[in-house]
């Protein structure tokens, strides 16, 4: 006996409801931009604290322009070392303690903030740490750091030049904390990077305050991580920390 043809009508409806839902998915895929289902957009965030990339140029900074500038211009603050500190943190096992937060500091800290006529920070504003004076509650690793790591003999300064400022947009408000983001070149170890800081200022009288960190990782900046007999390990991120305390120069 001959079997029936079979006609489309005929087709189990499970199998005709998968096939066309088959091809509502399919149109609904090829309708998409190409790319929009994994969009990743790797453009560097400057909100974001840490190394941005490679430096940008700032041949044309010369501190010496303001005090070239025209009175009432621009507002010099100076950073008073004796109140201000750069400190670096890293996580660390020692195999004699365990883990523990290495944290080195120094008040070798010089710099200069330049405000323009609306208040905002000016590009080239500096500041410069001595980096073999860093002392932590460990000598042997001081001196480990100086010799190998940071090769202090032969980079002795960290320099931060300032390129741009996101957070302020005109004069501070006198006793008003102000959050913000330091973008420029940081220099260490001979190397020199694009990179970011968040942090807090506050005007008060004329007084300029700040705090601002950044981490980075040990690479970034060309130096080995450290080792020795007396670390089992080390974090290869380091975080760099501010306190800056600077007063309105009088010229």
């Amino acid at each position: 006996m001959q079997a029936p043809k079979t006609s489309f009508l005929s087709i189990d409806s499970a199998r005709l409801w998968r096939a066309l839902l088959f091809v509502a998915l399919a149109g609904l895929l090829l309708s998409l931009p190409i790319g929009s289902a994994a969009q990743d957009d790797s453009t560097p965030d400057a909100t974001v604290a840490g190394v941005l990339g490679d430096a940008v140029a700032t041949d044309s900074c010369n501190l010496d322009d303001y005090a070239a500038a025209p009175d009432g211009t621009v507002t010099l603050y100076r950073i008073v070392s004796d109140e201000s500190e750069v400190r670096y943190l890293a996580e660390e096992e020692l195999a004699s303690i365990g883990a523990t937060t290495a944290v080195g500091s120094t008040s070798a800290f010089i710099g200069q903030i330049g405000l323009d006529e609306s208040g905002v920070p000016l590009i080239c504003s500096r500041f410069d740490a001595d980096l073999r004076t860093l002392t932590s509650d460990e000598s042997m690793r001081d001196n480990y750091l100086y010799n190998n790591t940071l090769e202090t003999g032969t980079y002795p300064l960290a320099t931060f030049i300032l390129t741009d400022v996101e957070g302020i947009d005109g004069a501070l408000v006198d006793g008003e904390e102000t959050e913000v983001t330091l973008i420029g070149n940081l220099t260490i170890h001979g190397v020199t990077k694009l990179v970011a800081w968040t942090g807090t200022v506050t005007l008060s009288g004329d007084t300029l305050a700040g705090s601002a960190e950044m981490s980075f990782q040990v690479e970034d900046f060309g130096m080995e991580e450290p080792q020795s007999r007396m670390v089992v390990s080390i974090d290869d991120t380091i975080t760099l920390q501010v306190d800056i305390v600077a007063q309105l120069s009088e010229g």
